[in-house]
């Protein structure tokens, strides 16, 4: 089958990537269609713009695999259903982005695939710096929020203290530090919010 197949919108976005990316996909959907699980090994090297343009081919492909739920559904839209969930796939295994991360869980979340949700729940503080968690942590989606600011609860409470300078972030890393205090119990929490208040914000 063609990309031409699916659509002007796959198609365009398609002709957009680099040669690297477009390799990069091929070989994952040839692993799906062979029914093998094959993991895309990751580069060395971490490739801001190979997110972008696969996040925009996860778009696009969704966008055609919803047609799949119509009664006039044709074969490229159940195609594309699943190069979209191998395209995810790809991105989960090599993203450092929060834009993406927020993306891959959405997605995740709306197809009720619960597993894939806290596998990528999982992966967030190594992926992640605690600043773009602290992004995430602002979201619209409630689930992503949710998952943010139980990632930046688990993280150690001197990272949080750091970001306690930060105007932008020191909201998010206030409350994770309130939950270590009271929820965990955390000494070193209780601790660093008392010379937090003690001091002031501004000298803190």
């Amino acid at each position: 089958m063609m990309i031409e197949d699916f659509g002007p919108k796959v198609a365009s976005v398609w002709n957009d990537l680099r040669s690297t990316t477009r390799n990069l996909m091929e070989r994952a959907w040839r692993s799906a269609a062979s029914g093998s699980a094959v993991p895309v090994a990751r580069s060395l090297q971490y490739d801001p713009r190979a997110d972008y343009e696969l996040s925009r081919l996860l778009a696009a492909l969704d966008a055609r695999a919803n047609e799949a739920e119509r009664p006039t559904a044709d074969e490229p839209s159940h195609r594309a259903r699943r190069l979209a969930d191998a395209c995810a796939t790809v991105l989960a295994q090599q993203t450092q982005s929060a834009e993406v991360f927020a993306q891959l869980i959405q997605r995740a979340h709306e197809r009720k695939d619960y597993a894939r949700v806290d596998e990528l729940a999982g992966i967030l503080p190594e992926r992640l710096a605690p600043t773009e968690i602290c992004e995430l942590a602002r979201s619209n989606s409630v689930v992503v929020r949710a998952l943010a600011h139980e990632a930046l609860t688990q993280m150690p409470a001197r990272l949080l203290a750091a970001l306690l300078r930060d105007p932008v972030d020191a909201s998010m890393a206030h409350i994770a530090l309130q939950r270590q205090a009271h929820e965990y119990l955390s000494e070193e929490a209780q601790r660093i919010l008392r010379e937090f208040e003690d001091s002031g914000s501004k000298s803190f």
